[in-house]
């Protein structure tokens, strides 16, 4: 996938270009409704200030990498007219804002599509380009998100005091989700099982073997092995190892991942999911939100998986219930709460924290 080059024809004159950043790896994304292969194309960028413009270890960069390159693959092996930037391209420009500016004065579409983006720096940067070029651009609603951004700010407006709990139990509310279809109420009477997942190991430590405790893993193929190589060559100080990196990059190792989580470590989650013990970093956690927000996986599929589990007799009503908390209730949550504060978000300090970060935060030793 050489710079702004395509395996399949792009149409002339070209009517919409569709963005896709490096976390909206889906099909399904709203950025795709109406496309149109006889009218449209893609574009992808991989830039190195999405690695530096905040420190980023090599395992994320590595995982983003991987993962884009292989959407761009399928992309392209399904006649999608696909201009596709790598990181290593010679005259990469270093960022997404000139990159998209160079593939719009090359290829000249009536207009540029986008589903929402995960990062308001990135959507300022992106708009910029837009009115510099004077086209319009469409910004789509992520639908990886089950509460829009409108809903969240009528329901923060409706609240004086803005809570997780009230918010959960809306979401509960709105999508089914562990809910009693004949009360109305949820499932076992209470909303929150949160008391009953506060268990600590004691003296004995985690029961089972850690083999009961191991997520799957995926080795590396000839696309991921390129990017590792890579991430090495370009980003020697950041920190991170890449020597046994086995993360999914695929839809389909996601949804692997995702089926070993429900059938073998849920049932254990719950009970024991803020515990920690010495020299177990994952312990039953599900090791799915890089998929999760690499748009690989959706979020109510993944609540619906854990959801039925608990009703099929397999896990706890607890564990069921802590684990979609996360999903249904802090990820949505903390997405909300950051658009509605952004861009002044990032300057709040509400402790007064002013020593810098030690030298063990970056180098964890």
């Amino acid at each position: 996938m050489a710079s702004l080059s395509t395996a399949n024809p792009t149409p002339q004159p070209l009517r919409h270009l569709v963005i896709v950043l490096g976390d909206q790896l889906d099909r399904h994304a709203s950025a795709w409704d109406g496309f149109d292969t006889t009218q449209d194309a893609a574009w992808m960028a991989e830039v190195v200030e999405e690695s530096t413009h905040v420190p980023s270890s090599r395992v994320r960069t590595a995982m983003f990498l991987a993962a884009m390159r292989h959407f761009a693959r399928e992309l392209l092996d399904d006649g999608v007219a696909l201009h596709y930037r790598r990181l290593d391209d010679p005259g990469n420009l270093g960022s997404l804002a000139a990159e998209l500016r160079q593939a719009v004065a090359t290829l000249r579409p009536q207009g540029l599509v986008l589903s929402h983006p995960g990062d308001w720096r990135v959507l300022q940067a992106l708009k910029a380009v837009a009115a510099q070029c004077q086209l319009p651009l469409h910004v789509r609603e992520d639908r990886h998100f089950l509460c829009s951004l409108d809903s969240f700010a009528t329901h923060a407006a409706s609240r004086r005091q803005l809570r997780l709990e009230f918010f959960y139990r809306d979401m509960r509310r709105r999508h089914g989700v562990l809910m009693n279809a004949q009360t109305g109420e949820p499932e076992g009477g209470q909303w929150n099982f949160d008391a009953d997942n506060r268990e600590s190991f004691g003296k004995d430590g985690p029961p089972g073997g850690p083999g009961t405790r191991q997520a799957p893993t995926f080795p590396p193929d000839g696309i991921t092995r390129e990017v590792l190589a890579l991430v090495n060559e370009r980003f020697p100080t950041h920190v991170g190892e890449l020597a046994t990196f086995a993360w999914p990059v695929t839809r389909a190792q996601a949804l692997q991942a995702l089926a070993r989580f429900i059938d073998e470590r849920l049932v254990h989650f719950g009970r024991w999911q803020d515990a920690l013990w010495p020299a177990e970093p994952w312990l039953w956690h599900s090791q799915l939100s890089a998929a999760l927000n690499l748009k690989l996986l959706n979020p109510l599929e993944v609540v619906r998986a854990a959801e039925q589990a608990w009703r099929a007799g397999r896990v706890s009503l607890a564990s069921a219930e802590g684990f979609v908390r996360q999903i249904l209730g802090w990820r949505e949550y903390v997405r909300g709460i950051y658009w509605q504060q952004m861009p002044g978000y990032t300057a709040l300090n509400t402790w007064n924290a002013q020593e810098p970060l030690p030298a063990f935060y970056w180098t964890g030793r």
